[in-house]
């Protein structure tokens, strides 16, 4: 596995919905899922669990290819939910699907800590292409991960990650800034748990406030909880961040966007990824730093 690392980074992604649940969603854990998340507001248009998965694949080429979006190939992505939640066969029977289209050359497979064991990793390290394993952390801090009912632990992600480096898989994290009762300060020292862990990249997402959420009504109680910067502000932290991050450390993404008809709170509302992006590697440019995730 360890010969596929950094393949998938210039592949498009093409997002599945596989119907998935969640064991905070089931009841194993609790109902409802995390309080700040509506998988409705990432979906596109051509990603439905009603369809099968080569559909998926198909729709999702030709929605990419009409907006003229060019890759190096497609990379499966199964975002929805926790794509780790279930029986073994039925795991390996949809990545077994995805992985037959034959525009497809990988698989991204987003799930949570606490839904991956041995033999799951021991399958998923066996399968052909490229192969990434995304997991949804969050955050350091168990104190804020039982705040937002993510019903994991942080020592949960860390041995999640350790499982998957010890077989070669290219593990990657999820991480939220700003999510409620952390500060900035919280988050520069982040950095150090993280650079402890075996991954090869991360994604960094400012909070979004979505409609309808639980976190929506928390904030509407007590809004000076939570840390949502103005975009100079948060370009700021970003590059506060990367300083402290190891240089190795693949950044996947700065921010998120969703369609603003979901957000109950927007500092920032239209701008582009793609105009942060730049935003930052200017600001970092005037510390001295370059890095090419911001640059290719």
């Amino acid at each position: 596995m360890d010969s596929n690392k950094g393949k998938t980074d210039r592949m498009q992604r093409l997002v599945i919905d596989a119907g998935f649940t969640c064991p905070n969603r089931d009841g194993t854990l609790g109902f409802g899922g995390c309080t700040f998340c509506d998988n409705a507001a990432f979906h596109p248009s051509y990603s439905h669990p009603g369809k099968s998965i080569r559909e998926q694949i198909d729709e999702g080429i030709a929605f990419h290819l009409a907006r003229g979006r060019k890759s190096d190939g497609y990379l499966a992505y199964f975002q929805s939910f926790s794509n780790t939640y279930g029986p073994i066969d039925n795991l390996r029977r949809k990545y077994g699907e995805a992985l037959s289209h034959p525009a497809v050359s990988g698989l991204v497979i987003g799930t949570r800590p606490d839904c991956v064991d041995e033999e799951k990793l021991d399958m998923i390290a066996s399968l052909p292409g490229s192969v990434v394993l995304e997991f949804g952390i969050e955050s350091c801090y168990d104190k804020t991960l039982e705040r937002v009912h993510r019903g994991h632990t942080f020592a949960d992600a860390r041995h999640a990650v350790r499982l998957s480096a010890e077989r070669g898989i290219d593990a990657r994290a999820h991480f939220i800034l700003g999510l409620p009762g952390e500060t900035r300060n919280m988050l520069l020292a982040e950095c150090e748990l993280i650079n402890a862990l075996p991954l090869s990249g991360i994604k960094l997402h400012q909070l979004q406030i979505l409609k309808g959420t639980a976190m929506a009504l928390e904030y509407e109680k007590n809004p000076e909880e939570f840390l949502l910067p103005d975009l100079d502000t948060y370009i700021e932290l970003l590059a506060d961040l990367l300083e402290r991050l190891r240089p190795d450390l693949k950044i996947d993404r700065f921010a998120a966007s969703v369609p603003p008809r979901f957000l109950a709170v927007s500092p920032w509302r239209g701008t582009r990824p793609d105009q942060i992006r730049k935003r930052l590697a200017a600001c970092l440019a005037s510390r001295g730093i370059t890095r090419e995730d911001l640059t290719d």
